[in-house]
């Protein structure tokens, strides 16, 4: 049998993204009486494209109400990239704020890195995005936040460790936005092959303060004068999200940053792909393993708090935003890579070398 596509369809049920096609019509398995057209890749049930929608709309809800993830009268930025995860997030919330009367305040944040010919044109899908949902849109750019742009920091660091500074300025960008934007908490399009892949990088790298971090649904509180981030997606695989775009004809953004192939996560992202080939269920056995993970009482963790220069969230002193944005304006853009201590001695080398300079010219008149 042939397919123009992954999600073309015939007669019985079509599996896009990997699962298996059945030639011959199936009844669709919660009993509503129409033909099965998918067999979910999270959960092998044969489903009809209503049904489907229903069940994944639903364990959303299911989800952002047993975790009380938000209380009535909140504003929530969602963390709009134009990508899919934060299209399908923008679209479910704004179905799921009416359908339960959750009582939000739904508004859109977007953070422009400074990335020509990726980040220009997906914030053109979050403009539109904007418009078909009714939402506020705020877009804040780390030229005018940091002074300096994806584009430039490349040219300075070259392709390697470029993912390490987009990633940490976003974080403290996304803090910002919401900071100005007065919101309550920040909901991320984070999915759950993300934070599997988080979980395996962490272990990778033997980061024991995020190991079991990584698997929170929601970080921060206003108690410790951070704004919260929620993941209302924690636990819907990527192949769902696709096909639900797909199906509900989403318009979304698909190109991938032109910098991400030499990420680390790729690598990670690459090693559970295989697993999951191996056993389907690998995704969320890896998220359960990580939710129970338990630190010994004798490692000594990271107490976070807020960074004495800037004054957003931070485990060290000063955050690693500021670290790296000192190294790019001081022309050590290696100044936040790697150890500490060697930072630290890139730094007093510099002030070494520039107060022997100023010396020399002292002397001159």
């Amino acid at each position: 049998m042939q397919y123009k596509n992954s999600f073309t369809l015939h007669r019985g049920v079509g599996i896009s993204l990997g699962a298996s096609y059945v030639t011959m019509p199936v009844p669709c398995g919660s009993s509503c009486g129409r033909n099965a057209f998918m067999r979910r890749p999270k959960t092998g049930d044969t489903l009809c494209k209503e049904c489907f929608f229903l069940a994944f709309e639903t364990e959303i809800h299911n989800t952002i109400q047993q975790e009380q993830l938000f209380r009535p009268g909140e504003k929530v930025a969602i963390a709009a990239s134009g990508g899919k995860d934060s299209t399908v997030l923008a679209h479910v919330m704004n179905l799921l704020n009416k359908r339960y009367n959750y009582g939000l305040d739904l508004v859109l944040l977007s953070i422009d890195e400074g990335i020509t010919g990726y980040r220009d044109d997906s914030l053109k899908t979050v403009a539109q995005n904007r418009d078909d949902y009714g939402m506020p849109l705020r877009v804040l750019s780390y030229q005018e936040l940091y002074g300096w742009t994806m584009d430039r920091i490349v040219a300075e660091i070259g392709r390697s460790n470029n993912c390490t500074f987009c990633g940490v300025f976003r974080r403290q960008a996304l803090d910002r936005g919401a900071r100005l934007m007065e919101v309550d908490c920040v909901a991320t399009g984070h999915n759950a092959d993300d934070i599997a892949e988080t979980v395996i990088m962490n272990i990778l790298r033997g980061d024991t303060a995020r190991l079991r971090r990584c698997c929170d649904i929601k970080t921060g509180s206003k108690e410790a004068d951070t704004i919260p981030r929620v993941k209302p997606l924690k636990y819907s695989y990527e192949k769902e999200i696709v096909m639900y775009a797909h199906f509900k004809k989403l318009v979304y953004f698909s190109t991938e940053c032109v910098f991400a192939p030499n990420a680390y996560r790729g690598h990670a992202r690459a090693f559970l792909k295989d697993l999951e080939k191996v056993r389907p269920s690998a995704i969320m056995d890896i998220i359960h393993a990580g939710e129970q993970l338990q630190i010994k009482g004798t490692v000594k963790k990271p107490v976070r708090g807020v960074c004495g220069r800037c004054g957003f969230v931070s485990s060290q002193q000063p955050c690693k935003a500021c670290v790296l944005l000192e190294g790019l304006n001081r022309g050590l853009p290696k100044l936040g890579i790697g150890k500490k201590s060697k930072g630290e001695r890139m730094v007093a080398l510099q002030d070494q070398q520039l107060r022997e300079k100023a010396h020399l010219v002292k002397n001159d008149f």
